[in-house]
Parts: C-alpha cells; sequence; structure tokens
C-alpha cells in the first residue's frame, strides 16, 4: 500500500512536470492560430515583482502541486469514469477554475493583476484549452 502511494506520488510529479511544459508549449504556439500571447510565468513573476526565472519556477511547482491535488483529492471524485482522457479533461477544467480564483485571490492581496494583452474572451479560452490539455496529460501519467 504504501509502495503504492509512493509510486502514485512520483507518477504525479512527473505527469505534472511534463503537463506542465505540454501545456506551456500550446499557451505559445496559440499567438501562431490567432489566439492571444500567454506567458503564466511572465503573469506571475510581475505579479509579485520577481524575475523571470522565478515566475518559471513557479509555473512548474504549480503544476507539480496540481498533479499532487489528483492523486491525493481529485482522482476519488472521478473513479467511476474509465476514459482517462476525459478524467484529464475533467481535471483540467477544475484547475483552470481554481487557477482563476487563485488569481484573483492574489490579485487583490498583492494589488491588482497585470492587464492582459488582447480579447479577454479569446484569452480565457485559451487559458481553458491550455489547463484540459495539462490535465490529460498529468493523468495519463498517474496509474490506478
Amino acid at each position: 500500500m504504501i509502495e503504492k502511494m509512493k509510486s502514485k506520488i512520483q507518477q504525479s510529479i512527473l505527469g505534472g512536470i511534463i503537463g506542465t511544459a505540454v501545456m506551456t508549449m500550446v499557451m505559445f504556439v496559440a499567438p501562431m492560430m490567432g489566439m492571444p500571447k500567454m506567458n503564466p510565468a511572465a503573469m506571475l513573476s510581475a505579479m509579485m515583482g520577481l524575475p523571470i526565472v522565478i515566475g518559471w519556477v513557479m509555473h512548474f511547482m504549480i503544476g507539480i502541486v496540481f498533479g499532487l491535488g489528483y492523486v491525493f483529492v481529485f482522482e476519488k471524485w472521478v473513479r467511476k469514469i474509465n476514459n482517462r482522457v476525459l478524467k484529464g479533461a475533467i481535471f483540467g477544467f477544475a484547475v483552470f477554475i481554481f487557477a482563476q480564483v487563485m488569481m484573483a485571490v492574489m490579485g487583490a492581496i498583492m494589488g491588482g493583476m497585470p492587464s492582459p494583452e488582447g480579447n479577454i474572451l479569446l484569452i480565457m479560452m485559451g487559458s481553458i484549452i491550455g489547463h484540459v490539455v495539462y490535465g490529460i496529460v498529468t493523468v495519463q501519467f498517474i496509474k490506478n
């Protein structure tokens, strides 16, 4: 039992890292398809007045934490769903919602968020797509 949980933790960390990397690639390619430019690391670092490298570290650490959150919290909610892609998509959408709430809270605490560049609806759509991709990729690394 302990060995299985240790393995799931390792899988969720790896999945969180790779899921974050794939999501980030999608966000950087999105402007080539008419979507607004999105850079979560730049947004995080600008909000906190920190160097961009810290924003990148935070972005990947958040991806790892969400991967662990899947194993410890979310997995039991989607246990009856047999399709891993669907589980990942639902998880990714939940991560998107949680991220929006947390960004609003951080913005209130830090005194505001950087203004988004471009159409807010397209930015939200791009963010949803990115987070759903994150969820799908992350869940593929976590075995039952």
